[in-house]
């Protein structure tokens, strides 16, 4: 089925999202959004996946929207349209209760950088490159890039890359805390895979509630954050990964978690 604007795999409690739009260097258009949309739908409900890696190829993860149709776009109803489109799929990623990291190799630059950017994890490439370009155009960021970025490397390099719309390479996007980590070209998806599997071997349940905890609090003030993240964790202590994890602990063994 999803075999047109976007690929999948599965593997290992690993689902892997493909895009696939080599020729328009993976922009996003509506029908890779709707496409891309749908499946995140599947790999929420399909209990077998875990993690989610979201990738492109080695030379571009992706440009953004689809220049040609956002040529057609020249009203604000439409823009407004277009824009909501982007939004929802960009907050679906966000929120998704299966964390999700991005593989970026090559150019992730206007919505391609916020899409990234919408991922829990960002592991780059060595030939990444990451940009907001959109001031060049004459316009801004729609798609979250004026809130996530500065929440992610902070307020003043935000504005700087918001402002100038100039890129920044692999190095200088893990010095800012843009991305985790930066590895060979070649070494992408393996990095990438390992650190899926990694996350994939903790408990599902306590890793949704951190998600929870970290994606909710940031917009609270502290003391309301701390409070729903003590309500997150009591919610742990009825489990039965908890007390595997305990036991485990005190047995000096590995745990075997099932609360998947």
């Amino acid at each position: 089925m999803y075999n047109n604007t976007v690929k999948f795999e599965k593997e290992e409690g690993i689902g892997i999202i493909i895009l696939n739009r080599p020729k328009q260097m993976n922009a996003l258009s509506v029908d890779l959004i709707e496409e891309l949309s749908g499946l995140l739908d599947k790999v929420v409900k399909d209990n077998e996946i875990g993690v989610a890696i979201l990738t492109g190829s080695e030379k571009v993860f992706c440009v953004g929207a689809d220049i040609k149709e956002v040529s057609k776009i020249y009203t604000p109803v439409k823009a407004r349209n277009f824009l909501a489109k982007v939004r929802s799929l960009f907050n679906k990623i966000e929120d998704l209760e299966k964390p999700v990291i991005a593989a970026v190799g090559g150019f992730a630059l206007g919505g391609g950088c916020e899409l990234a950017l919408a991922c829990d994890l960002r592991i780059a490439a060595e030939n990444a490159k990451f940009g907001l370009p959109e001031i060049k155009l004459g316009i801004i960021p729609g798609g979250g890039g004026t809130q996530r970025l500065p929440r992610i490397i902070g307020m003043t390099k935000a504005k700087e890359l918001l402002y100038t719309g100039d890129p920044i390479d692999a190095k200088e996007a893990l010095l800012t805390g843009l991305v985790n980590k930066v590895v060979a070209v070649e070494s992408l998806m393996d990095e990438g895979r390992k650190m899926a599997s990694k996350i994939f071997r903790q408990p599902s349940f306590a890793i949704k509630m951190a998600k929870h905890a970290v994606n909710r609090g940031i917009n609270m003030d502290v003391k309301s954050a701390i409070d729903y993240e003590a309500r997150c964790a009591e919610m742990l202590f009825s489990t039965e990964d908890m007390k595997e994890g305990i036991n485990a602990f005190i047995e000096k063994r590995q745990p075997t978690f099932v609360g998947r």
